[in-house]
């Protein structure tokens, strides 16, 4: 009971601090590709102008980690979604840098960095007001209020912590989620009131139930896992070769450079986060053919890990669910006998397990997409083979001491 309150108001200014970064990156990114390329007389969807935009944002993004009083944090490759807390000093670094790497056009979401921030700051005020309290307890706050925020529900929330390790606690499960479900209802109500968050995707509805539909899943499911695994093996191979540059102006500049070239390859719909653009990629899906979906699947799916590993701050969450999306599609495109709803989820299942190695966020969010709770079991069976595919492998997270001890010049190190 003593943490309800606290639990409420991080919850609430969890959401707030994620709607005021959306807010100030949409301003910026409406400006950087639809005011500032009027002002020149080009289109801010030709391929020059996404070349020169996204190497722009490399090089502002190098500067905030090279010269910006506190920096922007430890090399976000070493982090995950939810980590220890930061210094408050890196906090406005950080921010700016999420802002630049949103408005840019890069392929990274914003949950990894809002999640950090909200944790730094529930900890550092909470052991301020209650010096008793553990830590993780501030950090259980925070991350719960973020991840609710972020997908509108606080189911999401509950799922993740429950994958996390909760030590020698032996409280029953839902006495040490009370008050980050708490938190997680504030936030994700926060956030629906304020902005209206929508994760589904408008696609063929579900004709129902078959017994060829759980093979179907299965399948794809295990090749969406497969391809998704493919760049998690890519991941340290690519971030060693942009660290060989040695300076983070160097490193995100060269990354910026890479992602326009790809963003001139794929077009505008493998440019940011991925939100808006899968449903506009599933709006009309008779404009894409099994080539193009292809193309746009393996574009975003390498812009990922170029812009995760040359140290651009951002999740991975969203732009592997567009990756998924694109996936499902082109599966539905290649046997039009899998229905695109249960192609979509399965394909979603199956690249989410491969990136964040975490079972119930991919169901979660896999279901969460189509809507259409008869997908359901065909999902649950769909993960297992996918899951087999991925546990015990290499994550798309840099773990080596060497190379974490060895952050980004400029970066501080880890808290």
């Amino acid at each position: 009971m003593p943490l309800v309150l606290p639990a409420l108001l991080i919850g609430v200014v969890s959401s707030l601090v994620l709607i005021g970064v959306s807010d100030a990156a949409e301003q910026l990114q409406h400006w950087l590709w639809d005011t500032l390329p009027g002002w020149w007389g080009v289109s801010g969807r030709s391929a020059g102008w996404t070349l020169a935009v996204l190497t722009a944002a490399g090089l502002a993004t190098g500067l905030l980690v090279w010269r910006f009083p506190g920096r922007t944090g430890p090399d976000p490759a070493t982090r995950g979604l939810v980590d220890p807390p930061l210094p408050v000093r890196i906090l406005p670094g950080l921010l700016l840098a999420v802002v630049v790497t949103l408005a840019g056009g890069v392929s990274l979401g914003p949950e990894n960095p809002i999640t950090s921030i909200n944790i730094a700051l529930a900890c550092a005020l909470g052991m301020r007001a209650a010096p008793r309290t553990p830590t993780a307890v501030w950090v259980s706050l925070a991350a719960a209020g973020t991840v609710g925020a972020l997908f509108g529900t606080p189911v999401a929330a509950a799922l993740i912590l429950s994958e996390i390790q909760a030590g020698p606690d032996p409280r029953p499960l839902w006495d040490r989620l009370f008050a980050p479900l708490v938190a997680a209802g504030a936030g994700a109500l926060t956030t629906v009131l304020l902005a209206e968050p929508m994760l589904s995707v408008q696609v063929d509805p579900y004709r129902g139930p078959r017994t060829i539909d759980a093979v179907s899943a299965m399948a794809v499911a295990t090749a969406a896992a497969v391809v998704a695994m493919a760049a998690v093996y890519a991941f340290p191979h690519v971030h060693r070769l942009f660290h060989r540059l040695g300076h983070p102006v160097l490193m995100l500049t060269a990354g910026g450079l890479v992602l326009g070239a790809l963003g001139a390859l794929g077009g505008q719909l493998t440019l940011f986060k991925g939100l808006e653009q899968m449903r506009e990629l599933t709006a009309h899906p008779e404009d894409h053919t099994a080539a193009g979906l292809a193309l746009l699947a393996l574009v975003k799916l390498a812009a990922l890990v170029v812009a995760a590993s040359c140290g651009f701050q951002g999740g991975r969450i969203f732009p592997a669910v567009f990756v998924g999306v694109a996936l499902g599609m082109l599966a539905h495109a290649l046997v039009d006998a899998v229905p695109m709803a249960l192609a979509t989820g399965a394909a979603v299942l199956g690249v989410l397990v491969a990136v964040t190695r975490q079972g119930w966020l991919s169901l979660f969010m896999a279901a969460a997409l189509v809507a259409d709770p008869r997908l359901l079991p065909l999902l649950c069976m769909a993960i297992l083979p996918a899951w087999l595919i991925v546990t015990g492998r290499p994550e798309m997270q840099i773990r080596d001491t060497e190379e974490q001890a060895g952050t980004l010049p400029g970066h501080a190190g880890r808290a």
